[in-house]
């Protein structure tokens, strides 16, 4: 596969995986990633993880805000690449791109499409309490994630898992997966099967608003929320007039205090939700560091004198 030039797209971590897998296996002419963003409190300017190790390997990058411009769509042609490698990239590729390549372009999704066609398929397995999820290689048409299927990988969902240890799994087992099925691909011996359309569902993007927790829910949509927004963007309630970031929670049984009213069970603060008790394991106040539910106790004063004992 080392004379076929290959073009990357993507950013993230789950990306990084899948480029670092490729390097030494396909001849990589050159990556195309997103703009530098503002990260962290400091909002410096930071480089997706791709960019970074394609600096490191000396592969020419390519950051378009809009992949479409004339002149990202110039520099991608001027590669002449044989082959397009999508994973996580963040923008639709118009028909013009996907024709370039004689090998056509082909993602890694992190789902078993159908299932989870979109932006956020890790988070929305966990969401919805799925137990298993996995990796698709597609090849691309112009839709959202609705080419035809080359290869699939199942991966269990784990009940201490959050969107990271998931993505982490999944990109692993994406990399592999990719790796055992270029051959293949390439040869011809490989066709895409057309998926499903009546069976798909859908993974929008997420916002940081949908990160703030509504106690009115159920306590286990509650905890598939935090483990499914971390480590991005985070789950949030409000606490002594500002916002206290819930970091990891556990449900437990019992409607024994209204939903939002404030409690403690065994040492650790709870909230009630419609059908029971969210307890917050591990949460980060305003200001300070991350710590867990018991040690934050010993400081908010003004938690709610409401002392339980569980069943």
């Amino acid at each position: 596969m080392n004379e076929i030039r290959t073009v990357f797209m993507g950013s993230p971590e789950f990306a990084l995986t899948i480029l670092q897998s490729l390097v030494g296996k396909v001849n990589l002419v050159g990556v195309v990633t997103q703009p530098d963003r503002p990260a962290g409190r400091g909002k410096v300017l930071t480089a997706p993880p791709v960019k970074r190790l394609a600096q490191e390997i000396g592969i020419p990058v390519l950051q378009p805000e809009r992949l479409r411009n004339p002149d990202s769509f110039a520099q991608l042609q001027a590669w002449q690449p044989d082959l397009i490698i999508v994973a996580a990239f963040g923008q639709i590729l118009r028909q013009n791109v996907l024709e370039l390549p004689k090998f056509g372009c082909i993602n890694v999704h992190a789902s078993l499409l159908p299932c989870w066609r979109g932006a956020a398929p890790i988070q929305a397995a966990i969401l919805h309490g799925d137990k298993e999820t996995g990796v698709t290689i597609m090849q691309m048409d112009a839709g959202v994630d609705t080419g035809g299927i080359l290869a699939q990988q199942t991966v269990p969902i784990l009940d201490e898992d959050d969107a990271a240890s998931l993505s982490s799994r999944l990109a692993i087992a994406g990399a592999k997966l990719l790796l055992d099925s270029l051959p293949g691909i390439l040869a011809g011996t490989i066709q895409p099967v057309q998926q499903n359309h009546e069976l798909a569902t859908y993974a929008p993007m997420i916002k940081k608003e949908d990160g703030f927790l509504d106690f009115t829910t159920p306590a286990q949509a509650l905890a598939r929320r935090v483990r499914a927004f971390t480590p991005w963007p985070g789950t949030s309630m409000r606490w002594d007039g500002q916002n206290l970031k819930v970091i990891r929670a556990k449900a437990m049984s019992g409607s024994k205090i209204l939903p939002g009213q404030r409690g403690i069970v065994d040492g650790l603060p709870v909230i009630g939700t419609s059908d029971g008790m969210l307890a917050l394991l591990e949460v980060q106040p305003p200001g300070k560091k991350a710590m867990p539910g018991k040690v934050f106790l010993n400081g908010a004063r003004n938690w709610e004198n409401i002392s339980i004992r569980s069943n």
